[in-house]
């Protein structure tokens, strides 16, 4: 399946709050510790504005011929961290539209996004069973753990050959 990715409006983020509350509550089918629940205003339509405003946040669109313009499936939302350093915040996908590579390609746009980037950071809960996994496949190496997840990080290679 075909994803497209498109900056994220506030008009949107009624709509993103609910699809990311979807994503977010499916987790209980991959070790949650309760059958609602996600990270930090994640099904609020103001914090997804807020986060509109303070990082770089695009939706997940894949076309419907109901729909003009698409059916947002998910969000992916990236800031700077320092210098060639990004930090992935926060992807989510709608639980019909998942493991159909939304994630992977929203994956690759975001690192497409920045080709100076020569760190891409994350985290994942511990509890979570199928994110590490996903992450790995990503290129993405376990770094460390704090104290809610474990810490993932990709380290793009300075030394690319041209010929």
């Amino acid at each position: 399946m075909n994803f497209r990715f498109e900056k994220a409006a506030m008009a949107d983020a009624q709509t993103l709050a609910r699809v990311s509350e979807r994503a977010f509550n499916s987790d209980v089918n991959y070790g949650a510790p309760k059958a609602k629940g996600g990270p930090y205003g994640y099904n609020d339509d103001r914090f997804q504005t807020r986060l509109m405003v303070t990082a770089e946040y695009y939706k997940i669109v894949v076309d419907d011929p109901l729909r003009p313009g698409g059916r947002i499936v998910g969000g992916i939302i990236f800031r700077p961290v320092a210098y060639q350093h990004y930090e992935l915040i926060r992807i989510f996908v709608d639980p019909p539209y998942q493991r159909q590579g939304a994630g992977a390609q929203a994956m690759a746009f975001m690192e497409s996004q920045h080709p100076e980037v020569k760190t891409w950071s994350l985290g994942t809960p511990k509890w979570n069973t199928r994110t590490p996994a996903f992450y790995t496949q990503c290129g993405y190496v376990q770094v460390g753990f704090d104290k809610d997840g474990i810490l993932f990080e990709k380290r793009i290679n300075e030394n690319l050959s041209t010929d």
